[in-house]
């Protein structure tokens, strides 16, 4: 089960004037991509106040998958809380211009988050995304790799409050039925290392079969 933290200022539920819009930084990542994944994002209000910070550890999925995730959910903070103007900062570069309608989202694992980022994003009253270097968003990187650490078991940065759990975001789900390897057209989910492709789910390939490599 995914976890997702937050923490609120003091400041978090304090309306707003409809007109000023708030501010979010997020990041994704995943160790080995695919592999242990998390998002993490800082949400700030119109003067600099912290709003929330958010966390989760998604299982295992890619660093863009990771950064889709880390979108959707300071759109759902957003929409949740009341905040009709948003811009977020985020240093994928992919992301942030497919969702500028500047690339083609080609991934069909991304797809599915691209149509519901978009259709919360329809929701606001005004947004704004733009791409950042990493270390300018160094904040939700840290908190994106405290969910991996978490997610492996791994200990807390010593200082940093303890998560609790929250209810996830529901984000769209993959079919509960497993792939047959057999079947034209089927679409397996692998990676490569050392010039070796490795496919995820105990799955075999039969001899003579033809393979299309589709990049996340």
């Amino acid at each position: 089960m995914p976890l997702r933290t937050t923490e609120p200022s003091l400041f978090a539920d304090v309306p707003q004037p409809a007109d000023t819009w708030i501010t979010a930084h997020c990041d994704g990542g995943a160790r080995g991509n695919p592999g242990p994944a998390g998002y993490g994002a800082v949400i700030t209000g119109p003067n600099g106040e912290l709003l929330a910070q958010l966390s989760e550890f998604l299982g295992f999925r890619t660093n863009n998958y990771a950064e889709y995730s880390g979108l959707l959910a300071v759109l759902d903070y957003a929409l949740q809380h009341n905040h009709p103007r948003l811009r977020v900062i985020s240093d994928s570069e992919l992301m942030v211009k497919q969702i500028q309608g500047k690339y083609k989202v080609n991934s069909p694992d991304l797809k599915p988050l691209w149509q519901e980022a978009k259709s919360r994003i329809a929701r606001l009253k005004g947004f704004e995304i733009s791409h950042a270097l990493r270390h300018k968003n160094k904040d939700a990187d840290r908190l994106a790799n405290e969910a991996m650490d978490r997610g492996m078991n791994r200990p807390q940065t010593p200082g940093q409050p303890t998560p609790f759990p929250l209810k996830a975001t529901p984000y769209p789900k993959k079919s509960e039925v497993p792939p047959n390897p057999d079947a034209p057209g089927t679409m397996l989910r692998g990676f490569a290392r050392d010039g070796v492709i490795h496919i995820l789910g105990n799955h075999t390939l039969p001899d003579g079969v033809f393979v299309k490599i589709i990049r996340e």
